[in-house]
């Protein structure tokens, strides 16, 4: 519990009810291992936080970018919210460091994985709305929105994936992108596809969604950030060959 005041207060946030923050920073793992506990994990909280993002930061964006239309304003907020840049606002928040997590999951990496830091963000923002109301929940999240901002338009991240994987290709390969649905699983109702992109013959990336639609962005992004990283891979040698 101490520890959880002095991190309220490197938050700038005094909580009233600090059940709320320690349900926040309780993944389903800690409760796995904690046999007997009557505390409840994170995962509520996260679908409340989820929404509650999609509103402030719409209602931010509305205000901040008033020349702009309902199309550009959806992409910001996209991008705004994608689990890369909420796992990233985590991080800096240090949200890993304080999570309760179950030691197998630990040890697997659980406290830097992008998946649960973005989830344990969500949850960190749906209980600073029940606790503090909508407030003091902006005085957070500004300091973060407003420099991700500036990224992204610099790196027109707010582009969807598949448009910027187009022309990052077109551009430095010449070949346009080709995507393929490699199987289809799960019943009628609830589907889920495999979507596989390549380039000049080349796999380059892989998604899954409920939609081929949303597998053949998450293939994009896979492949946008394996481009990046091999990029960054040749940069390096390339410095350590000049040394």
């Amino acid at each position: 519990m101490e520890e959880l005041i002095e991190y309220s207060k490197n938050l700038g946030v005094a909580y009233q009810d600090f059940s709320l923050l320690t349900r926040a920073l309780t993944h389903r793992s800690y409760l796995n291992e904690s046999h007997g506990s009557v505390m409840e994990d994170n995962e509520r909280l996260e679908f409340l936080g989820d929404a509650v993002l999609d509103f402030v930061i719409g209602e931010f964006l509305y205000h901040r970018f008033p020349e702009l239309r309902e199309g550009p304003l959806t992409s910001l907020r996209s991008a705004l919210v994608r689990r890369d840049t909420l796992a990233r606002f985590a991080s800096l928040l240090s949200l890993g460091q304080y999570l309760l997590m179950g030691h197998g999951e630990a040890e697997s990496g659980g406290r830097e994985r992008p998946a649960t830091l973005c989830a344990t963000f969500e949850a960190l923002v749906g209980a600073l709305y029940l606790d503090q109301g909508l407030d003091s929940l902006i005085k957070l999240l500004e300091p973060l929105i407003i420099p991700e901002i500036t990224r992204i338009l610099e790196e027109e991240l707010h582009k969807d994936a598949k448009s910027r994987l187009q022309e990052l290709a077109q551009g430095l390969m010449r070949h346009t992108p080709r995507y393929s649905t490699l199987r289809e699983s799960g019943p009628d109702h609830a589907k889920e596809f495999t979507v596989q992109v390549t380039i000049g013959g080349r796999v380059y990336g892989q998604g899954t969604g409920l939609s081929k639609q949303q597998a053949a962005q998450a293939a994009a992004q896979d492949a946008l950030e394996r481009i990046a990283a091999d990029r960054d891979s040749a940069e390096y040698e390339a410095e350590a060959e000049a040394e």
